[in-house]
């Protein structure tokens, strides 16, 4: 066994997620068999004292049934009114299934905002930790019902790397239809299965699809994006089909294994990197992208070809090559007004009261490509 399935094995602090189409059908809604193997083997792993955060898809899958609709709908309306049936009849049932192993579950509805705001980050922080130590099992959603644009695609993938950090996991645990990462769309043939991903150039030039199964909305892209965050942030991560969901949860034996990056990022360079949302760019040329991602230096106005958006100091920003590819993101020193005037002059050329760096290396933080 790998060194990153030995981890995943043996983590004290475990995000588990599961996708809709592992939970529902689009002509039955919510599959209660289904749901009670997923409890099963969550109550087993439980059972050896490891403390697990579950963050369960299905709630707009489960509310199709009973308002009649024969597939996941395209507006938002709808969308949000089927949340508000499914999310009652998948609470309802989790309570029942892990009541069998006198588990008590703990439901934790968020948006992004929850974890994109600094303030709201560290209150869903604490909800966890006491949630947790009182030997609960928090099932995680998407708030739906009141959700805009957060419904949208991957969303819940997304959520459960940002979960996964935030409450300090030893790992993440992705379960979905398929039982693993591949080379190309399994269902044409010809494709071969990563087991172990150690780094970012095994994954270069992979294709994978977004969902076919009418019921959920990410499919294998989003959820390899939510691998390479958490991997990237120093979680080890396991994907793999919700079938096997025994074999995961105890021997993380199944799927593809995604291995760690040496460091974890402290909470606040993870909600800076993966979490907070960008109101602009900041266009580098060549030499600052090495002085930025490579030598970790602070950017300076020399090095800024462009700027993007309409921003104030403060905010976050993308920092793009030239070729438009996000290679950081930093906290920003200046108004988007005030940069143009500033932007490829050296620091001796500038006014004494804007000789500063416009992001400085302790705001800033290099992304994986």
């Amino acid at each position: 066994m790998s060194g990153t399935r030995e981890a995943i094995a043996s983590a004290r602090r475990l995000v588990v997620k599961v996708g809709s189409s592992a939970l529902t059908t689009a002509g039955s809604g919510l599959d209660v068999g289904r749901l009670d193997a997923l409890v099963d083997a969550i109550a087993e792993r439980v059972a050896r004292e490891t403390q697990i955060v579950l963050v369960s898809s299905g709630a707009i899958g489960a509310g199709l049934a009973p308002l009649s609709l024969g597939k996941r709908p395209r507006d938002l309306a709808t969308q949000q009114a089927a949340a508000s049936v499914g999310q009652l009849a998948l609470a309802h049932a989790y309570a029942e299934s892990f009541g069998r192993y006198s588990l008590t579950v703990g439901q934790v509805l968020l948006t992004s905002d929850d974890v994109v705001r600094r303030s709201h980050y560290r209150n869903a922080q604490r909800t966890f930790s006491r949630l947790l130590a009182l030997g609960a099992v928090p099932v995680v959603n998407e708030n739906d019902t009141v959700a805009t644009e957060e419904i949208r695609f991957g969303d819940n993938d997304r959520l459960a790397a940002l979960v996964a950090h935030l409450i300090g996991a030893d790992a993440l645990v992705l379960l979905s239809d398929v039982d693993g990462l591949y080379d190309g769309d399994p269902r044409g043939g010809a494709t071969r299965k990563l087991t172990e991903v150690l780094s970012e150039s095994d994954v270069d030039g992979i294709s994978v699809g977004m969902s076919s199964s009418g019921l959920g909305t990410g499919g294998m892209v989003s959820k390899l994006a939510a691998a390479r965050t958490a991997a990237g942030a120093g979680i080890p991560v396991l994907l793999a089909a919700a079938s096997e969901a025994s074999a995961a949860l105890t021997s993380a034996s199944p799927g593809t294994a995604f291995a760690p990056a040496d460091t974890r990022l402290s909470a606040r360079r993870f909600w800076l990197g993966y979490a907070a949302d960008t109101t602009g760019k900041l266009r580098l040329d060549d030499g600052a992208v090495t002085a930025v991602v490579r030598r970790r230096r602070s950017l300076l106005a020399a090095g800024i070809t462009g700027v993007d958006g309409d921003f104030q100091a403060g905010d976050v920003v993308d920092l793009v090559d030239t070729k438009d590819r996000p290679v950081a993101r930093g906290v920003v020193a200046f108004d988007a007004t005030e940069l143009p005037d500033l932007i490829g002059r050296s620091t001796p050329e500038l006014p004494a009261e804007q000789r500063r760096e416009v992001v400085h290396a302790d705001d800033l933080v290099p992304l994986r490509r």
